[in-house]
């Protein structure tokens, strides 16, 4: 693997695993990490109000739900994709795409990788 694709393998294992220790976190202890002082004390980061402007109540067990299944689904494309399986390139792509809705940092991190993946398959 080049160094393009580390990038990408800590990228995507960055914010999947995040998105899958704060979702399980939040459905076993009831609540996300939030800032514990300070002006955002308590407050979810922006992504809060892109699902809630599509419906989704941010708190709720089905948004913790997402963000569990994104996480696992994200690290094991990630693992096929370290693998050398040939279908994970192009899978990592969606799971990049469908993760951008994480503001603001996992916005950042898989447009980087998306971008990184696209350049590489040149």
């Amino acid at each position: 693997m080049g160094w393009k694709n580390w990038i990408i393998v800590i990228l995507v294992a960055f914010t999947a695993g995040w998105m899958l220790f704060d979702g399980s976190r939040a459905l076993i202890v009831g609540d996300y990490v939030t800032p514990k002082a300070g002006e955002y004390a308590g407050q979810l980061g922006p992504w809060s109000n892109l699902v809630k402007a599509v419906g989704i109540e941010p708190r709720s067990t089905l948004m913790k739900s997402i963000f569990v299944g994104y996480g696992l689904s994200a690290l094991t494309v990630m693992a096929c994709f370290m693998l050398g399986i040939a279908w994970a390139r192009t899978a990592l792509m969606i799971v990049c795409i469908l993760g951008l809705w994480f503001l603001p940092i996992g916005t950042i991190t898989n447009l980087i990788a998306l971008i990184l993946l696209l350049i590489g398959r040149r």
